[in-house]
């Protein structure tokens, strides 16, 4: 009965308390279920075959693929096995390319891979060269002639069937011509798994069952992955956000009612009695809250799954699945929140002694505890050792890192605000008592005497402005950064790049002007590691030697190493180790020195051993440099992509490749599309994360104003007793409203920066260059804005609304 009356009475806090839980269990099951919704998926194009055998690093070579067919062909229970030949393709519709492929997600095909979805034809299968079968999407019917972009360039072929399924299907032996080398293997039928797997021994990986997701696109994947990433930040910085502000929020509002414990205390109830109360009243209202918030986590998911589709986030046909379990545990962190929230508040509440009912001014006597101090101190050491780590992370473990440490220091400065709020409001409100009077005084004197109340509200600034800045901060440092490594086309007058292709063709470089340069890419393996190297045209490339000559090259067995590559440091491929320095140490290693014999093994699974010819500064575009000859003798589906044209003029550059799947544009111009897309991926990843954190920890900040005024109306009453207008009363309001949120924007400023600075200095480190700390301003200077004009409206509404009521009134009131 008592816990009810005290609902009633203190309906204010009681809504505020309700409302912040409700909303974040709520962002909890959204985020939750939706993380957990996005895993791989096997492929529709090889949904219809049970086992598939997987080649990752270098690929097979085609004895090797004829070999463990016929292998496999023997196991009981195959009925085939199919190689997966795959290579890039794309038609040319209306004059321009259709749609926009990724270089790693080839959709030109060999029809017997169609056989492993299986797609019925409409039509008849493509039996010779300049045969093709399309999807139905194109809109082509069989017996229409259209133009095909492959690596060689364009070329016509006759539609003679559609598939309902997307991709481009050519006779199986054009395919192999056109194609690289062969990772992928169907085996139909009914063979085991185990058998399989006996026969493929460490030549491959056997694939069946849910393992065919990993089969995935590689630009399905590469979506999935950032994806994961914009919800990992999601998922921690709901969870947090509502953690924190909830468990500040009840805190807050059990402390706002200490001279009703106190009068509880005198008319008999003990301090059990105390503390049941308190817990009581937070499960009820955790318990309904929870419930409201589940309910609208597990309705807005499936809404919040579409958005990430829509925005790139998520590969299309995403679907978020609703289980119960998920939500169940948002709910469960809800209701456990709640209750902790109140356990320290409802301990302090039973110590509460009797004396408490008779004070008039809510004064802090003793702000902070024991627990405050050394969980507090624990939790700043923690931000400091992560924000230390940061420093060494991996490029994509470094985000996240990085809000760990500064979600560490934010528990800290707000267990500690106790101890930094009043010497930063003396120090800040200093100048106000020399130039606002008696309202700089009041709002100071306020803050200082109901520190606790001063730090629970400067609270949720700390984490709105905090978070703001950071993810901000990160943003821009790390853009920056990357950015001033430069490209080689600003070195150029002229770059021609792709256009609507995933890179320029044969019949592209050959449209060219003499002296062109170009570099067409392929991976080559050596040692265990995969190598970016470029294919050129001896004939043009005249790069910065730094040992060796240029005059052999251009004959198949040699190559150019750029620069002084650390994997092949570490594979060993430079020889015998320095005099005195362990065989197994990589880093003592020398590098690859002219004349060194280095074996690769090249896209089409065959292997050769490559005399090294020159050693020249490091460039972007490769690791190591072959004659394209070379390059394109064993990987006929590679694709150049750039090439750099000097003294030529642009609008004759742009009619040389019109057509063709290219454009052209100064080189101080030059954007990749794929850099362009990045760049609107960014800006729409920071303004969900921003949106996230600063939307909900915005309702906290007003919640907690609300909350926070509306229980101090004894304090307006003295004021307008001692001969304060209404006037004065709201402005010493919503000065001290102002100044808290400034210092809570100010604190949360310094924790995002010393997080920050570990990034800083991890990029410096990773990048051998000075990296610059940026931090948006405009933006954060917006938010904390947004802030001020909430701590405004929060305050001095209510403020307005308590001072109706007739002071004498007010001051007779015990509660």
């Amino acid at each position: 009965m008592l816990s009810l009356a005290t609902v009633r009475r203190r309906w204010v806090s009681f809504v505020g308390t309700f409302v912040t839980l409700a909303l974040g269990v709520a962002l909890i099951a959204s985020t939750l279920l939706v993380y957990l919704a996005a895993e791989p998926a096997v492929p529709e194009r090889f949904a219809g075959t049970p086992v598939y055998v997987q080649r990752t690093g270098t690929p097979w070579s085609p004895e090797t693929v004829r070999d463990l067919s016929a292998r496999l062909a023997a196991v009981p229970g195959v009925t085939g096995v199919v190689a997966d030949h795959s290579f890039y393709a794309q038609l040319v519709l209306d004059g321009h390319p259709h749609g926009r492929p990724n270089v790693r997600d080839p959709q030109g095909h060999a029809w017997s891979t169609a056989g492993l979805a299986p797609y019925p034809v409409t039509g008849r299968p493509p039996m010779s060269a300049g045969e093709i079968v399309v999807g139905g999407a194109a809109g082509l019917n069989p017996g229409a002639t259209v133009t095909v972009l492959t690596a060689t360039g364009p070329a016509p072929y006759t539609v003679t069937g559609t598939i309902d399924g997307p991709g481009l299907y050519v006779a199986d032996e054009v395919a192999a011509r056109l194609s690289g080398g062969t990772r992928l293997l169907g085996v139909r039928g009914t063979g085991a798994p185990a058998a399989i797997t006996a026969v493929v021994g460490d030549a491959g990986t056997v694939l069946s069952g849910a393992g065919r997701a990993d089969l995935e696109d590689y630009g399905v994947s590469s979506t999935r992955q950032i994806g994961a990433q914009v919800l990992t930040g999601m998922v921690l910085l709901s969870a947090f956000s509502t953690v924190f502000v909830v468990a500040s929020t009840f805190a807050f509002a059990a402390n706002q009612r200490r001279r009703e414990f106190g009068l509880l205390r005198a008319i008999g109830a003990t301090p059990r009695q105390i503390r049941r109360s308190v817990a009581g009243e937070a499960l009820g209202v955790g318990a309904l809250a929870g419930a409201v918030g589940a309910a609208l986590g597990a309705l807005a998911a499936p809404a919040l799954g579409s958005v990430l589709v829509d925005v790139g986030f998520e590969p299309p046909g995403f679907v978020t699945r609703v289980p119960l379990w998920p939500v169940a545990v948002a709910y469960l962190v809800g209701l456990l929140v709640a209750v902790l929230g109140a356990s320290s508040a409802a301990r302090r509440a039973g110590a509460v002694g009797p004396v408490e009912a008779l004070r008039e001014a809510a004064v802090d006597t003793r702000p902070m505890t024991r627990a405050r101090w050394i969980c507090g101190g624990l939790c700043a050491v923690l931000g400091i050792v992560l924000a230390v780590v940061t420093v060494g992370a991996r490029d994509e473990d470094m985000m996240i890192t990085s809000m760990l440490a500064a979600m560490a220091l934010m528990v800290a400065m707000t267990l500690l605000a106790p101890v930094v709020i009043p010497p930063v409001v003396r120090l800040v409100t200093w100048p106000l008592g020399r130039l606002a009077g008696a309202t700089g005084i009041l709002a100071r004197e306020g803050s200082l005497t109901a520190v606790r109340r001063t730090a629970s509200i400067a609270a949720p600034v700390i984490v709105t402005v905090g978070f703001a800045a950071l993810i901000l901060g990160q943003v821009a440092t790390v853009s920056a950064a990357y950015r001033s490594r430069g490209t080689s086309a600003v070195a150029h007058g002229a770059v021609v790049r792709p256009d609507g292709t995933p890179g320029l063709t044969d019949a592209v470089l050959a449209a060219l002007p003499a002296g062109a340069l170009a570099y067409t890419s392929t991976d080559v393996y050596s040692g265990g590691h995969s190598l970016l190297a470029g294919g050129v045209d001896p004939a043009t490339f005249r790069p910065e030697v730094r040992s060796g000559s240029l005059a052999d090259f251009g004959r198949p067995d040699t190559v150019i190493v750029a620069g002084d590559p650390r994997r092949l440091r570490e594979s060993g491929s430079g020889g015998a180790p320095a005099p005195g320095a362990p065989a197994s140490d990589p880093v003592a290693r020398p590098s690859v020195a002219v004349g060194a014999l280095l074996p690769v093994t090249f896209a089409d699974g065959r292997t050769a051993t490559l005399r090294v010819v020159a050693v020249i500064a490091p460039i972007e575009e490769a690791e190591l440099l072959l004659p394209r000859a070379t390059v394109r003798a064993h990987d006929p589906a590679a694709l150049t992509q750039l090439a750099y044209v000097d003294g030529v003029p642009l609008p004759d550059l742009r009619a040389a490749v019109a057509g063709l799947g290219a454009t052209a544009v100064a080189g101080g111009d030059y954007e990749s599309d794929s850099s362009a897309r990045d760049d609107v991926l960014v800006r729409i990843f920071v303004l969900t994360l921003i949106g996230l954190s600063v939307g909900y920890t915005g309702i906290a900040v007003a919640n907690t104003l609300v909350m926070a005024t509306a229980g101090r109306r004894r304090d307006f009453a003295v004021l307008r007793l001692s001969g304060g207008t209404v006037g004065q009363v709201l402005r010493v309001v919503a000065t001290e409203a102002l100044m808290v949120v400034g210092i809570g924007a100010a604190l949360g400023l310094g924790v995002a920066v010393a997080a920050l600075v570990g990034v800083r200095t991890g990029l410096a480190q990773a990048l051998g260059a000075p990296v610059a700390l940026l931090i948006p301003w405009g933006s954060v200077g917006a938010i904390v804005g947004a802030c001020l004009l909430l701590a405004l409206a929060a305050s001095v509404l209510p403020a307005g609304l308590a001072l109706r009521r007739r002071a004498v009134g007010v001051t007779g009131d015990r509660e």
